[in-house]
């Protein structure tokens, strides 16, 4: 780098569960933990003699810089990019926090090996589907290993379809009242669904269960909860389920296909129902062979060979996909082509539309735990309305707490510092009080690289001239584990 003004910090990402736990263990305060840890590290990296730019050092648990992350929260709030909702989540009781899909293995957490379930909790939500196509589609201007980006393409995980509407029936074909709505990327194989599988956590399930199978599905929902998505959607595990005792009606066929419950769909993802046409997908294909459902094959290859024990996946030629009750008849045609025909045959008859869906899920943004940056937001007693913080009301600095530990309810530490929590608000001088989940530790993360350009500002995040001037970083040093999470989270913040 001779002849070139390089730009070489170091800085301490050090909110977040592994801090606070550790803290927890030793029964030392993680505000101490970490200042100690980052004076060892310090240390070290001047020891062996690394020519790292000291005065531009920084850490995420500091006031002033976690001020600028509230700030950009503010933002988000602003463009309507964060919000509340009801989501089901890896809820951990002893660690006393919800925790990431990639934080869970094996129904237990990555850290400890304490059990986790799955409950809809209320938590901070961030959009970051309303950029999944910017995110896609910028990703080819980026000078990226394409390792790296393949990752994200497939995280995002663009599919174009077509949601399907299949009227729920009992035995005998008499309507329940409920329309099963399905996400699916094959709607050419629509003659070859032979049931239909819905999520554990799919809403209509209790009233689509029969009480005859209602025990079976209350238990098997139980056993569900305790996995991760990772877990339930990992294509070696063996397929499990059971009948709900409802059907549906297929609108191609007219035919009666049973509806069952399966833990490899998921309610996040499409409309947390599928059509299964076994004789075209290995999972539905493996699920048909163990419950013995039927296998009706609707696409040929376009050389006529295929084995015949296993499903065949790719594209071909439609057969056996026609039907004189419906009038749609797409046999002979390409399966691009049919699947053009279906969407438009379920368009004009009102049981469905063209969908494009993706596999990225909004970012669930809170965590029930004392060592993360507070969020400046509050709520009114009488209305329960959230009202932000102003920004001359930051930083919102996290109160001293010597009890962190998790309450085990699953109210966060922070209702412990009750004189903290209670509060007044300033415009309309009404009682109100703060929210007491914390932020996630890739808050602090998603922009420290803008923060090394101008650490020392106290009006702005960083200086446009010196963003302008150091930026873009060249080289980051850093494991692939980041590659679908930091690195895609600070994508999104800097194009926010």
């Amino acid at each position: 780098m001779k002849g070139f003004n390089v730009l070489h910090p170091m800085g301490w990402d050090a909110f977040g569960l592994p801090a606070e736990q550790y803290a927890i263990q030793t029964g030392t305060h993680p505000k101490t933990t970490t200042a100690r840890n980052i004076d060892r590290f310090r240390t070290q990296l001047k020891s062996l003699g690394f020519s790292y730019d000291w005065d531009r050092e920084i850490s995420t648990t500091e006031p002033a810089y976690y001020k600028w992350t509230q700030w950009i929260f503010l933002q988000l709030l602003k463009r309507g990019l964060a919000y509340q909702a009801e989501v089901p989540v890896n809820w951990c009781p002893a660690l006393g926090t919800v925790l990431a899909n990639e934080e869970v293995i094996d129904g237990v957490s990555e850290r400890g090996g304490y059990p986790v379930i799955r409950k809809p909790m209320r938590q901070w939500m961030l959009r970051i589907t309303s950029y999944a196509d910017r995110l896609l589609q910028d990703l080819d201007d980026l000078d990226w290993p394409e390792s790296i980006k393949e990752m994200q393409r497939n995280w995002i995980g663009r599919s174009e379809g077509a949601e399907l509407e299949f009227c729920a029936v009992d035995q005998e074909g008499h309507d329940l009242g409920a329309k099963l709505t399905v996400y699916t990327t094959r709607p050419d194989t629509i003659f070859g669904a032979t049931y239909l599988v819905v999520a554990p956590e799919h809403v209509l399930l209790p009233s689509l269960t029969s009480e005859e199978q209602r025990a079976y599905v209350e238990e098997y929902t139980e056993v569900a909860a305790r996995k991760s998505e990772l877990e339930r959607t990992e294509l070696q595990k063996e397929k499990t389920g059971v009948f709900s005792g409802s059907y549906a009606k297929n609108p191609a066929t007219g035919e009666i296909i049973p509806i069952w419950v399966a833990d490899y769909v998921l309610a996040s993802y499409g409309t947390g129902a599928i059509m299964a046409v076994p004789a075209h997908d290995s999972r539905d294909h493996e699920f048909a062979l163990k419950y013995e459902l039927p296998i009706i094959k609707v696409v040929s290859p376009p050389n006529g060979n295929c084995d015949p024990e296993e499903a065949y996946a790719d594209d071909g030629i439609m057969i056996n996909s026609s039907s004189s009750s419906s009038g749609l008849n797409i046999n002979g045609m390409l399966s691009q082509d049919a699947a053009l025909e279906v969407t438009a045959w379920v368009e004009s008859n009102g049981f469905g539309k063209k969908k494009v869906n993706y596999k990225l899920r909004d970012w669930l943004f809170a965590r029930q735990r004392y060592w993360g940056e507070p969020f400046p937001v509050i709520y009114l007693d009488d209305t329960n309305e959230m009202v932000p913080l102003t920004e001359n009301q930051l930083p919102l600095t996290l109160p001293e707490l010597d009890d962190f530990t998790p309450t085990g309810t699953g109210e966060p530490p922070l209702t412990k510092a009750a004189d903290w929590v209670r509060t007044t608000d300033l415009l309309t001088g009404k009682p109100a009080r703060r929210e007491t989940s914390t932020m996630p530790q890739w808050a602090g993360s998603c922009w420290y690289y803008l923060r090394f350009m101008d650490p020392k500002n106290s009006s702005t995040l960083v200086d446009k001239a010196k963003e302008s001037y150091w930026g873009p970083v060249d080289i980051y040093v850093g494991g692939a584990e980041h590659s679908v999470l930091h690195l895609l989270y600070a994508r999104f913040w800097h194009k926010v």
